[in-house]
């Protein structure tokens, strides 16, 4: 623990502590399981639309009653961003209470697991989110790349620190902290998926301000920000 003497850890030391925890940790994941009901000595090609003897698939007719409460928060959860709460939720859903809403993501999460679904609602403090299951996680990881793959420089590691402890953290605010322009490193990050934009400034102004994801804390095994390394003042970094 950090006394009040002592002097606030720099960008640096975080983010030098980010790698260290990159490099202690094993990542495995499940292997992939094939779907059984295709024969593995089918080529992939017979499955094709394009073949004469497979029936096209009819154009699906949108219903002209409204949507249910259950599908537009599938809807909500499938457009992603930010966590869902009850509170986002209930702000499309009008009269929408926290116990229907969490009665509506253990109902979704009992049918995707009925239907054997590749993904579930994951809950977590910071709300729910839509997550591929374990034995699914390696198709993720060839697509968007996993922790060794995405290779974080250090500065990259310094400016995620910064986001992580400061959030929502504006460019301009990052930048006057490590003295030198960070717009590409973030630009990176958000491609990488472990920063987002949370927070647009005021319309007059250009700047926008940057949080983590849950793909952060998924990388860094943590259930919330509060599991974050106590570093005394965040706002002395």
């Amino acid at each position: 623990m950090i006394t009040p003497a002592e002097p606030a850890p720099t960008s640096q030391v975080l983010g030098e502590s980010l790698a260290a925890q990159i490099g202690e940790r094993e990542w495995t994941v499940d292997e992939p399981v094939l779907d059984e009901s295709i024969p593995s000595d089918v080529p992939s090609d017979d499955f094709s639309n394009t073949h004469d003897d497979v029936p096209m698939a009819k154009a699906v007719v949108e219903p002209e009653v409204p949507p249910a409460p259950l599908q537009i928060i599938e809807a909500m959860l499938f457009i992603g961003g930010q966590p869902l709460k009850p509170e986002k939720a209930s702000t499309i859903i009008r009269g929408l209470t926290s116990e229907q809403f969490h009665e509506a993501i253990d109902m979704l999460n009992h049918v995707y697991r009925l239907q054997n679904r590749p993904y579930i609602v994951a809950v977590t403090d910071a709300g729910c989110s839509l997550a591929v299951r374990p034995r699914y996680r390696v198709i993720k990881e060839k697509i968007y790349g996993g922790p060794r793959e995405a290779r974080l420089t250090q500065p990259a590691l310094d400016v995620l620190a910064l986001v992580a402890y400061r959030q929502p953290a504006a460019k301009l605010e990052i930048d006057t902290i490590r003295g030198v322009e960070s717009g590409h490193i973030l630009r990176q990050l958000v491609r990488l998926g472990l920063i987002a934009v949370v927070q647009r400034a005021e319309s007059t102004q250009r700047e926008v301000c940057y949080g983590t994801t849950p793909r952060f804390l998924e990388l860094f095994n943590l259930k919330n920000l509060e599991d974050l390394p106590q570093t005394g003042d965040p706002q002395r970094l």
